[in-house]
């Protein structure tokens, strides 16, 4: 795994010129701030009133914590809020208001939906693959026993598929799991805070919650890591 992020990273050096230009990570780090806030507001004045309660929408509990959260604004509009954003999914817009830190400090972040749809245009094809070739998924490189990347190839690409970050607005790949469910690998963005912030995890702890503390936004459809040698890995269960 840690050879995979090393080449992931010197890859992106080489690709983007520079990892992270300025100009792009002002324009992708902090969008609608006041719409952020006008929704934080309506979310602490709803569980002011009731008695601790939050405006989410239900979810499965097997889903995953970054998406488990969804701002329910059926429950805030239009008591605390005159209508949904103009950013929102609700109203048009192509980022969706989730919670985090629902126990202690519930706070206001973001889900970029194009990720959604990148993941989406991918699992289409890999459904159409495997039910040509037995029902398996087109594994290329095994990353750990259970997360590998994906052949291509097989699936009609002349290029690897990505999403754009939504924290630094370089290209990110796709990772698959041993079950065939996409996800999106943050290696990028999480190897970037680690050498550039100070932060306590030591190995074994989750660290993805470093680009939240960074960013508006979460890191949706994606696994865990852990750090070592202040580089990100996956986390093994």
């Amino acid at each position: 795994m840690k050879k995979y992020t090393l080449l992931l990273i010197i890859c992106s050096f080489l690709l983007s010129g520079c990892l992270y230009p300025d100009d792009r990570l002002a324009q992708n780090s902090i969008p609608y701030t006041d719409q952020l806030q006008s929704v934080q507001t309506a979310v602490n004045q709803f569980r002011e009133d009731s008695g601790g309660l939050l405006p989410i929408k239900d979810r499965d509990m097997e889903t995953p914590i970054y998406q488990k959260y969804p701002v329910d604004f059926s429950k805030v509009v239009p008591r605390y809020l005159a209508e949904p954003p103009s950013s929102a999914y609700e109203s048009g817009g192509i980022y969706q208001y989730v919670l985090v830190d629902v126990e202690e400090n519930p706070t206001v972040k973001l889900i970029d939906l194009r990720l959604a749809d990148g993941i989406r245009e991918l699992k289409t094809r890999i459904q159409a693959y495997k039910r040509t070739n037995g029902g398996y998924p087109p594994f290329d490189k095994i990353l750990t026993d259970h997360i590998f990347t994906v052949d291509y190839e097989k699936l009609g690409y002349e290029e690897p598929p990505f999403v754009v970050s939504p924290y630094s607005g370089e290209n990110l790949p796709f990772i698959i799991n041993n079950e065939g469910e996409i996800f999106i690998d943050y290696s990028l963005d999480l190897y970037r805070l680690l050498q550039e912030t100070d932060h306590k995890f030591q190995p074994g702890d989750d660290i993805r919650p470093i680009l939240l503390d960074h960013a508006v936004f979460v890191p949706a459809f994606s696994v865990p890591y852990t750090v070592e040698n202040n580089e990100p890995v996956f986390l093994q269960d």
